[in-house]
């Protein structure tokens, strides 16, 4: 019963977390992406957990305090993703998919100053790799 009641509250406020996390609408070619922008500590932590489904065109930009090789997990994650580490200028450094509720490190291969989570194969669908840019990254907000 108490680690029901647990999880229902870690859900509800992982809910509340997204709502009010801005969004910001990034361009890579012609293709479009609306993503919620985890820039505080909180929003980085929960980032897309306990989440069902994701739009197609949608996805999480994780912006850190500063350039170095993070690392992401998927613990309590419950949709497949791709995650894209870039660079303080925009450009893809690697991409990495990553399955559901695993605990196994995606990193970045050199200091990255972004992650851009979508829906898994996004990136491979749309033939996006390592060097392309990713515009509108400049206009997200400060990390905290």
């Amino acid at each position: 019963m108490k680690k029901s009641l647990l999880c229902s509250l870690l859900a509800l406020s992982a809910l509340s977390a997204c709502a009010d996390m801005p969004t910001l609408e990034l361009g890579v070619g012609m293709y479009r992406i609306k993503a919620e922008v985890a820039h505080t500590n909180a929003a980085r932590m929960t980032g897309l957990m306990h989440r069902t489904e994701m739009p197609s065109d949608a996805g999480m930009l994780f912006v850190f305090t500063r350039a170095a090789k993070h690392c992401m997990w998927m613990r309590n994650t419950l949709i497949p993703l791709s995650v894209a580490f870039i660079d303080d200028k925009g450009h893809i450094i690697n991409i990495a998919d990553m399955q559901p509720q695993t605990d196994t490190s995606h990193c970045a291969e050199r200091p990255a100053r972004y992650a851009l989570e979508t829906n898994i194969g996004w990136f491979a669908a749309r033939k996006l790799q390592a060097g392309t840019r990713i515009a509108g990254i400049e206009r997200a907000p400060a990390p905290e």
